[in-house]
C-alpha cells in the first residue's frame, strides 16, 4: 500500500514547462491526501501557468493511479493566482528573483495598452543611457510584436548561438552602443509568433540567463502591453530596480496605464515614474508651436494620483517617426532635437534616483 509520502515523490517529480522548477517545490500542487483508495490534493496554479493544467492534471492522475492501492485521484482546482501568489514556491515561502549575472540593474518599461510608443521609448532611453557612458543592454520581451530589431538597423541579422538545452548561449546583437536581443531576431519578418504562457516564460528566462550579456551597468528590457504573462514571468525572475510607465494623454490610454501600474505595486516591483508619450505636436516650420493632439495632462495626473513622478513628456517630432523606421533613434540620428533633450533628462533623471 502506497504512503502518503510515496505519492508525494511522485508529483514531485512534475516540472514547470517554463522553468522546469518542481511543481510541489512551487506551491502549485497542494494539501496532498489520501482518504482510503482515493488521492485528493489542489492544484493552483498562477494565472500565467494556466495553459499547463489540463497537462498537469493527466499526469498527475496518471503517477497517482499506479501506485499500489490508489484507485481514483480527485483534483481540487483553484481559481486563478488562488493560493498560489505571484512569487510563491510553496510553504509559505518567495521564491527567490535570480539576478542576472553581469548585470547590476534592470530597468523594465512597460505599458498598459498597444500604440503609445512604449518600444519607442525603450528604446531612446536605452540609447540615452549608453550616451551618458553606461554599458546598457536592452531585452525586447515584447515577444508577439518585437520591434527593436527594426528601431536599431539590425532586423537582418541573426545572433550567434551555441549549444543546446539549458547549456545554450546567445551572443547578443551590437547596435547603437547596445547590445540587444529580441525575437524579432530568431524568426522571419513575416513569422507569427503563437504561444502560450509556459513557451513565452520559457523565453524569457533564456533571454534573461542565457544571454552572454557580459557587464552591464543595467538592463533595459521592453515589455509587451498589458498585464499579462510577460511581465509576471519577468517579475518572478529577476530582481528589478524599477518599472518606467508609459502613456499617452487621452483618458483611454490613461485606464489601461492605471491597471498596469497596478500591477507592479502589487508584486512589490518599485514605479519609478510615468513617461507621457505624443504629448503635443511640434510642426517642423512652427517648432515653437504646440498641439496637444491627444489632449493634455493625463500623465501628471496619472502620477499624482499614483504619487509617482512624472519623468518626461516627449512631443510627437518626425525625426521620432523617421529615426524609428531607418534603424537610427531619434537620441543619436537628431540629438539637438527636443525628443532627445527629454530623453537625455530622463536618462540623467533615473541615474540620479538609482544611484547608477
Amino acid at each position: 500500500m502506497a504512503s502518503q509520502q510515496d505519492a508525494l515523490s511522485q508529483l514531485a517529480e512534475l516540472t514547470d514547462a517554463g522553468s522546469g522548477r518542481s511543481l510541489v517545490e512551487l506551491g502549485w500542487i497542494q494539501g496532498l491526501r489520501l482518504e482510503g483508495s482515493r488521492a485528493v490534493f489542489r492544484l493552483a496554479l498562477p494565472g500565467f501557468a494556466q495553459g499547463q493544467r489540463d497537462s498537469i492534471a493527466s499526469k498527475a492522475r496518471s503517477r497517482l493511479e499506479a501506485l499500489d492501492g490508489i484507485d481514483s485521484v480527485q483534483i481540487e482546482l483553484a481559481q486563478p493566482g488562488e493560493g498560489a501568489p505571484i512569487g510563491a514556491a510553496g510553504h509559505g515561502q518567495s521564491q527567490p528573483r535570480q539576478p542576472i549575472e553581469g548585470v547590476k540593474q534592470v530597468i523594465a518599461v512597460s505599458s498598459g495598452k498597444g500604440g503609445v510608443g512604449k518600444s519607442t521609448v525603450a528604446v531612446n532611453l536605452a540609447c540615452a543611457l549608453a550616451q551618458q557612458g553606461l554599458r546598457v543592454g536592452l531585452l525586447d520581451a515584447d515577444i508577439y510584436g518585437p520591434n527593436a530589431p527594426t528601431m536599431l538597423g539590425v532586423a537582418d541579422r541573426t545572433p550567434e548561438v551555441e549549444g543546446e538545452g539549458e547549456s545554450q548561449r546567445l551572443t547578443p546583437i551590437e547596435s547603437c552602443g547596445l547590445a540587444m536581443v529580441s525575437m524579432g531576431l530568431l524568426i522571419g519578418p513575416d513569422q507569427p509568433v503563437i504561444w502560450r504562457g509556459p513557451m513565452l516564460n520559457g523565453i524569457i528566462r533564456q533571454f534573461l540567463y542565457q544571454v552572454d550579456w557580459g557587464e552591464r551597468d543595467v538592463l533595459v528590457v521592453d515589455l509587451p502591453p498589458g498585464t499579462g504573462d510577460a511581465q509576471l514571468s519577468l517579475a518572478q525572475a529577476v530582481p528589478m530596480a524599477g518599472v518606467v510607465v508609459v502613456t499617452t494623454p487621452q483618458q483611454v490610454a490613461l485606464q489601461d496605464a492605471r491597471r498596469g501600474l497596478a500591477m507592479f505595486q502589487q508584486m512589490g516591483i518599485p514605479v519609478l515614474g510615468v513617461v507621457e508619450n505624443m504629448s503635443w505636436f511640434a510642426p517642423p516650420e512652427q517648432p515653437e508651436q504646440r498641439y496637444p493632439i491627444f489632449g493634455s495632462g493625463g500623465g501628471r495626473q496619472l502620477a499624482d494620483e499614483s504619487q509617482v513622478p512624472l519623468l518626461g513628456q516627449i512631443p510627437i517630432e518626425l525625426p521620432v517617426q523617421q529615426g524609428g523606421d531607418s534603424g537610427r533613434p531619434v537620441t543619436i540620428s537628431q540629438p539637438d532635437s527636443v525628443t532627445a533633450a527629454v530623453f537625455k533628462d530622463l536618462a540623467s533623471g533615473l541615474m540620479a534616483a538609482l544611484k547608477i
